[in-house]
């Protein structure tokens, strides 16, 4: 009877006692933390009737505590993100890194003095943040684990597809917290300027948002376009029209007389929409291949017109909105020049896309300024602005400023991503997580040992093939060879 093989290992690569530790220990705080906070409650009393804020000054600890939610949440946790998508082993010890100040800032603004709040939107939605992590802390500890057998071989590959779901969209949650905490801090956004936030925090962050996405393509996502046999303009074109649909419904109350702004809201959405179903329709050749278009940056161009045009109270503020329109118009217009001109309707200037033009920075760039900008105009804060003796330009200045760090940050995250490919050859067994003697080749490299093996083998054929003086008369045979042919 033959031997039977002995069974493969059920469980994968143990995990460092010490990261299970840590990510354990992290868990039990939070949970400890969540406890404490929900026994906490504000000393609402302090704040007088028909106030949001009490008159106090932010104390120090409360400048603790948004020092290290930016940093855990803003920095640390995007950057785990980061290497989490890369298989780094730096991933968990980023992630407990980040789990750590979050905890301390989480008991932080359960612990502040000085100025008090009135109930609010970043207090209600701490929670659902940090249920968040306390999920995404338990995804992460299951997968460390590296369960496969029975039940598990199942459901794992479900934890990990959640597991990275939740880890991509934290940023963006944590995005809209860091809003809303600034918002509290200064009792901005209530009652009759609650319509107005909304519009300008939304616009600005949607602004933002596509000059990451723009960067993330021009240097790291022009494979996957080629792959979905679409050109970039035909996905820009579908979120353009989707985007005015909704604006044409919702900036004016219906039913209710027309007023303010509402006309010129409602003619943009009707634009937006049109043009994007015409920069849909562009976006093909007639053969179906796909084709570049300049429609998304003439909508640009138009919105941020519309934008410099709009009237205001403050003259602070009408400056704030000009300089904003004529970034936007500028990201449109750069936007042509190297989709006609750079690329000359080209997908990339090189065929793996890797090597940008220095012109194509300009676009996601002016974008991110066009979005701070957006973001830092509303009523409130220019009245806080005017009211402090800061110039528009001082002011502007310091929005561009957040933009070029914002713009740094995603450059930082992606060159992360990009030195630290995935496909790198594995040092230890994928499942029983011992050390390979001869690393597996990545892709690349098995292709050449394997061409060399094949060059090699048809040289050794030949030699028995071809007499003496043939073989000294190839340039291709290796000297070695030769020289031991010739003796």
């Amino acid at each position: 009877m033959s031997r039977r093989a002995p069974a493969a290992a059920p469980y994968g690569p143990p995990p460092h006692r010490s990261t299970l530790n840590l990510a354990a220990v992290s868990l039990l705080i939070l949970t400890l933390a969540a406890r404490v906070a929900n026994g906490h409650e504000h000393a609402e009393d302090e704040v007088e009737e028909g106030e949001i804020i009490s008159a106090e000054p932010i104390d120090t600890i409360l400048w603790l505590h948004i020092g290290a939610m930016i940093l855990a949440f803003g920095l640390i946790f995007p950057a785990g993100m980061v290497l989490g998508m890369v298989r780094s082993k730096w991933h968990v010890p980023m992630q407990v890194l980040g789990t750590i100040f979050a905890i301390g800032g989480w008991f932080l603004g359960h612990r502040h003095k000085g100025r008090q709040f009135a109930p609010n939107i970043h207090a209600a939605f701490a929670s659902s943040l940090m249920l968040m992590l306390t999920l995404q802390i338990c995804l992460g500890i299951y997968l460390k684990l590296h369960l496969e057998k029975g039940i598990h071989g199942v459901i794992r590959k479900y934890v990990a597809i959640c597991h990275g779901v939740v880890g991509k969209v934290m940023p963006v949650v944590s995005w809209v917290q860091m809003l809303f905490g600034g918002i509290t801090a200064l009792g901005f956004c209530r009652e009759d300027h609650l319509g107005q936030c909304l519009a300008h925090f939304i616009m600005g962050s949607a602004f933002i948002a596509y000059g990451i996405v723009l960067t993330i393509l021009l240097l790291a996502g022009q494979l996957w376009l080629k792959r979905t046999g679409r050109s970039q303009e035909f996905f820009d074109s579908i979120v353009i029209a989707a985007w005015g649909c909704v604006n044409t419904f919702t900036e004016h109350r219906w039913g209710q007389p027309w007023g303010g702004n509402d006309l010129q809201h409602t003619a943009m959405g009707i634009v937006w929409w049109c043009a994007g179903l015409v920069g849909i329709w562009l976006s093909r050749k007639r053969d179906g291949s796909p084709k570049r278009n300049i429609i998304p940056a003439f909508v640009i161009i138009l919105t941020g017109y519309a934008m410099s045009a709009h009237q205001q109270h403050l003259k602070l503020s009408t400056m704030v909105h000009s300089i904003f329109g004529y970034t936007l118009m500028a990201a449109g217009l750069t936007r042509i020049i190297e989709i006609s001109f750079v690329l000359r309707d080209r997908a990339a200037t090189s065929k793996d896309g890797y090597d940008p033009n220095s012109f194509q920075y300009l676009t996601p760039f002016l974008l991110y300024a066009s979005g701070f900008l957006f973001m830092g105009a509303t009523e409130e804060q220019m009245l806080l602005v005017s009211n402090a003796g800061v110039t528009h330009v001082s002011y502007i200045l310091i929005l561009y400023s957040f933009a070029f760090l914002l713009f740094l940050f995603v450059l930082m995250l992606i060159h992360l991503c990009a030195a630290n490919p995935r496909d790198k050859a594995p040092t230890r067994h994928e499942r029983t997580g011992r050390p390979l003697t001869r690393p597996v080749s990545a892709p690349r490299e098995r292709s050449q040992e394997a061409a060399a093996r094949v060059r090699d083998a048809e040289e050794f054929e030949l030699e028995g093939l071809m007499s003496e003086d043939e073989l000294l008369a190839t340039p291709e045979s290796p000297p070695a060879k030769q020289t031991q042919l010739v003796s």
